[in-house]
């Protein structure tokens, strides 16, 4: 039952990872009052929806939880190397017991509306249960990966059969013993979905626009001896993965692959890939990011695994990703995706040559005219990432200003965590910071202690409200830019850079300075009285 009041110190939207930590900091380390609002029915954010078969963590399991408690830490043993959807959701519910957190969150509640009012200085936030509450601030803990997408295929809610979406899965599961399945979209979901879906469908056909980078998980149980070491190690791994590139124990290389011979690159790669994880892409070599030769170097060595893994020429061709750089789109983990394309009742469709013409009432028609008869239809198809769930909320600030009006042209931000024009309003992870470019509950943690740390401020010099500057807001907007622009990540069409969603502005929206720089710039801002931030007593400049 959470804590009936129409007036608190601190909203909190969604209560996933983000949601739960900083009602934790808020509530029972501050002493403020809380109230979290939470769209599904129990807590775990993209982890309660997301439950579509082999959904899991493509993060290593000792690293994809909390630090900040060691106990909590040390006390939660994971099954396997990435622990699968239904075992996170029962850590987060675990977390969520072990500090008492649920009484504060409110379920199947959506956040609709969230506005300031300047001359008191609070925030009004309603929902679709017709509560209002105001309070003080308003933390968005709604994720980047929260808005699922459905691209308008005409006919779309023609088809008889079942539909599914990846990201709005049944919580009772679905069988397709015997069905003849349809799966639109290779991306992340997919890879993880396509094998195990297989294992059931009596025919399976995947509908592929653009072919992905593959990286094998290598997944399994985690050898005692690797436990016991990292559990002697709880500080080094802490301190390790706050400074790291990516929030993960991985090191990019001295060496260049433009210096070296296809046998180095060979000898380098191929106990990676054989390892498993993101070490072929995030402990590998530096320059692939930047020079497009020395990055067809290791693409040449993956397209080489493809054929390996993959019978029929013809559908290794593709399969095997062309136009655009490897490591510049997330790079997903598989445990079968290519064997699975060697199994005789799995089809795959170019749809980049061919496109969807329609959804029919039997299946899908392709521009070409072929037709594909089909019992069910996923859709893999993704998210409006990182903007999308903050837009999908009507967020006015100073003067009605709402915020998806703010960012029509792109996100606009200062640190990735406030907006000029929207005080005390802070958003965990967000667009321009490091988020989806990092181990996501490593950055979760520093944006919470963050928010905390300012809250506890404000509150020390007795303060109304902080925002950031239009002048610190636009140097961060334009660092944001300015790093990636030597990059080539700005080469593919990906969801980093809106490019999935229609009309959507192309923008790279993450933060490229990676995760322990990115924490010293932040404890930099601090240090330096809030550097680029304006803090006001009530109606007067601090």
């Amino acid at each position: 039952m959470a804590d009936d009041t129409g007036t608190v110190d601190a909203v909190v939207i969604g209560a996933g990872f983000s949601g739960l930590y900083m009602l934790h900091k808020l509530r029972n380390q501050m002493g403020l009052t809380v109230r979290v609002f939470e769209a599904g029915g129990g807590v775990g954010g993209t982890w309660y929806w997301n439950r579509y078969p082999g959904a899991r963590s493509d993060s290593d399991s000792y690293v994809y939880g909390f630090t900040f408690d060691e106990e909590l830490w040390r006390e939660w043993e994971w099954s396997e190397r990435y622990p699968e959807q239904h075992e996170i959701r029962a850590y987060l519910e675990h977390v969520a017991d072990r500090f008492d957190l649920t009484r504060s969150i409110t379920f199947d509640t959506r956040v609709t509306g969230a506005t300031f009012d300047e001359a008191a200085n609070t925030w009004t936030v309603t929902t679709d249960t017709g509560e209002t509450v105001v309070t003080r601030y308003v933390i968005t803990a709604v994720g980047a990966l929260s808005s699922s997408n459905t691209p308008p295929f005409p006919g779309i809610d023609s088809f008889a059969g079942e539909t599914f979406h990846t990201g709005l899965w049944p919580h009772e599961g679905v069988d397709f013993t015997g069905k003849r399945v349809g799966i639109i979209g290779t991306g992340a979901s997919a890879v993880q979905a396509i094998p195990l879906i297989a294992k059931e469908a009596s025919d399976l056909t995947v509908f592929q626009r653009t072919a992905n980078y593959i990286i094998p998980a290598n997944n399994g149980p985690v050898p005692d001896e690797v436990k016991k070491a990292r559990l002697d190690d709880y500080e080094g791994i802490r301190e390790r993965i706050q400074n790291s590139y990516f929030g993960f124990e991985l090191n990019l290389l001295e060496s260049n692959a433009a210096d070296a011979t296809d046998e180095e690159i060979y000898e380098t790669l191929k106990p990676r890939w054989d390892e498993g994880g993101f070490g072929i892409w995030l402990g590998s070599y530096v320059d692939i990011f930047f020079d497009d030769d020395a990055n067809a170097k290791v693409r040449n060595f993956l397209h080489d695994r493809i054929r390996e893994k993959v019978q029929d020429p013809a559908t290794a061709e593709l399969l095997t990703p062309k136009g655009y750089p490897f490591g510049v789109k997330r790079n997903p983990l598989d445990s079968g995706y290519f064997e699975t394309f060697n199994e005789p009742h799995v089809h795959l469709v170019d749809v980049k040559s061919d496109p969807i013409a329609e959804i029919t009432p039997t299946g899908v028609r392709l521009e070409s005219g072929a037709e594909f008869a089909f019992d069910a239809i996923v859709y893999a198809t993704g998210f409006d990432a990182m903007t999308g769930p903050m837009n999908k909320i009507d967020i006015r600030g100073r003067g009605g200003e709402l915020l998806r009006d703010k960012w029509v042209e792109g996100p606009r931000t200062y640190l990735g965590l406030t907006s000029a024009g929207f005080p005390n309003l802070f958003t965990i992870t967000g667009p321009q910071s490091p988020s989806v470019l990092s181990n996501m509950p490593v950055s979760i943690e520093q944006h919470v202690d963050l928010v905390a740390r300012i809250i506890g401020d404000l509150r020390e010099r007795a303060a109304a409200t902080i925002e950031p500057t239009r002048e610190a807001e636009d140097a961060w907007v334009q660092h944001c830019q300015d790093v990636v622009a030597p990059t080539l990540f700005q080469q593919a069409d990906t969801w980093y850079m809106g490019a999935n969603i229609p009309g959507k502005p192309r923008v790279f929206m993450p933060n490229l300075d990676f995760v322990g720089p990115y924490r010293a710039k932040c404890d930099e801002v601090v240090a330096n009285d809030y550097e680029g931030f304006t803090i006001t007593r009530e109606g007067a400049s601090a």
